[in-house]
Order: C-alpha cells, then structure tokens, then sequence
C-alpha cells in the first residue's frame, strides 16, 4: 500500500526550485519503449490463511494417511515452509484436532437438531437426521472422512471415538423411539439397525468425490430411500 506523504516531505517538496522540478520531472519521465515494456511482478512466497491451511492439510491427511505425513509432508505438499504452518498451529496434533473438529460438530449439531424437532414421529426424525448427516458428509467430505479413520492412538483420536460414540447413541435414540411408535420392524435390535444405517452413510467417504455427477440432496434422498425401504413396519 502507498504510504502517505508526511508533513515534513510536503514542506520539502514546496522549497523545491523550478529547475530542481524541471530536472527532477525528465529524469523520473520513462521513454516509449520502457512504458511499453512489460513489468516483471515479485514472485512471493505462497501463503495461506488458518482455515485453508486446514482445509488442504486435512486433504493431505486423508489422501496420505496422518500417521504417516510428517509436518515436512504436509509443508512440501502444500508449497510453503513449515514455519509457515507454524504460525498458524502448534503441532501436526493440533492440525488434526481442527481438522477433524469441523466435521464433528456439523455432524452433531445435524443428529441434534433433527433429534429435537417437534410435531414430526421419530421415524420421519431418524430420516431426517439420516438425510442430513449424508449432507454433511459431503460438504465435510475430507473431515469426516479423516475422522471416521482415526483408531484411538492418542488422546486427541480417543476424544474423536468418543465424540463419534455420542453421534450414534444419539441416532440409536431416535432408532429406539421410532421402533416403540411402530414406526420401525422390531426384529431387528436397534444396534444393528444403528451400524447399518451409518454404515451406508460412511460408506460415501470411500467413493464420493467432488466431480460426482450426481448433487448431494440427491445423493442424501437415494440414501434414505434404499436404508428406510423396508424397515418401516
């Protein structure tokens, strides 16, 4: 950015002489063919803001594997130094922390809201809550998919199961409710109709990419169809 003239460089322009100005304005003048000549811009170093630091370090993760990239990995993928990644996280831990976060939280809050809707069985809830988590799935798509991935090597990922665990129950809940209202056949535990419908919904992160020809409600609408078609009672 251009800075400001101060007060000082303006008093010393007004003492300039005429000739001081004639001189001043021929040397700074540029000729035909160097105005004509194309200017040669600064290469800089690439750099990004924290959430597309994120975003293409999850990518790295996902496609690379976390326990095996090293924040060097992620560096040289990425085109910047690691300092450069530091000034934005800590660690490679706390990377995958915000990493995985996102999709936790859009996940929860998607189970959560259809969970607590009112006036609508719990089997249209469960649909719902279904539905909704195969959006989320596909806008968070490398999120989740590094978050279903995660085994519970360090605290972080412990923390990640768990959050992971909380999600299903809250599913399961609404599996219960809707077989209690008949909504749902009662010969299967809701256990086993908790791991298959998510099981169905996880199962997008192993083919889905983004230049899938088919847009994501429809995708989400397929989903529910095909799990809830025969379930009903």
């Amino acid at each position: 950015m251009p800075e400001s003239s101060s007060p000082a460089s303006t008093a010393a322009d007004s003492t300039t002489s005429p000739a001081e100005s004639t001189t001043t304005a021929s040397t700074s003048s540029s000729t035909p063919a160097e105005a004509a000549a194309p200017k040669r811009s600064r290469r800089g170093r690439p750099g990004y803001d924290r959430e597309t630091l994120i975003n293409r370090a999850t990518e790295v993760f996902v496609s690379r594997g976390y326990d095996g990239t090293s924040m060097d990995t992620v560096a040289r993928e990425l085109g910047i130094t690691k300092s450069a990644i530091y000034h934005h996280v800590t660690s490679k831990e706390e990377l995958l922390h915000l990493a995985i976060s996102r999709g936790i939280r859009a996940l929860d809050s998607a189970v959560e809201t259809e969970s607590l809707r009112e006036n609508v069985s719990a089997l249209e809830r469960l649909r719902l809550a279904v539905r909704a988590s195969v959006v989320i799935l596909i806008e968070y798509h490398h999120s989740v998919t590094l978050l279903l991935r995660v085994r519970g090597n360090s605290a972080l990922e412990r923390e990640a199961l768990e959050a992971r665990r909380k999600i299903d129950a809250k599913v399961r809940a609404l599996v219960e409710a809707a077989i209690a209202e008949g909504g749902l056949r009662s010969d299967f535990t809701p256990g086993l109709i908790t791991r298959l419908l998510f099981g169905m919904v996880n199962s997008i992160t192993e083919w889905y990419r983004p230049s899938y020809p088919v847009d994501p409600d429809t995708i989400a609408e397929a989903v529910t169809t095909m799990a809830f078609h025969g379930l009903e009672a």
